[in-house]
């Protein structure tokens, strides 16, 4: 990003989005489905390099973040990641992954609460807790 802000002095927005969807984005999604983040301080120092970027474009410095995103036809990363996720899991079910939906879940027995659904998934539970290590 500091390179494109540095050397690019025509921002229009064609040219920009062009730049962050084959320069930075790549970076900011590779792996996602893989180490997708539950903390919110996490998510948020990966959101903040979006919201870095949009306002690096020509007239949009004192627009709010969404409504830069909904200007710029963008989605927040927070979506992209779940939409890469739901793709990933549609994926397992489907045979089309390398990973096997029964490695890392089950279908689960109780139909309550699937609308008459069959495919409702459970994860496995851990039951090693490895973050108790004692040294001596």
């Amino acid at each position: 990003m500091g390179m494109i802000k540095r050397t690019i002095r025509f921002k229009d927005t064609r040219v920009m989005l062009s730049l962050y969807k084959t320069l930075v984005r790549p970076h900011v999604e590779y792996c996602s489905s893989a180490w997708n983040s539950h903390y919110i301080k996490d998510k948020q120092l990966i959101k903040k390099v979006q919201r870095r970027f949009t306002k690096m474009i020509k007239n949009m410095e004192r627009k709010m973040y969404e409504e830069r995103l909904h200007w710029l036809r963008l989605w927040s990363l927070e979506d992209r990641r779940n939409r890469q996720d739901h793709i990933e899991g549609f994926k397992m079910c489907n045979g089309m992954s390398r990973l096997k939906l029964n490695e890392l879940f089950t279908l689960d027995d109780n139909n309550r609460g699937t609308r008459g659904h069959s495919w409702k998934l459970a994860k496995f539970r851990c039951t090693v807790y490895t973050g108790l290590l004692y040294f001596f």
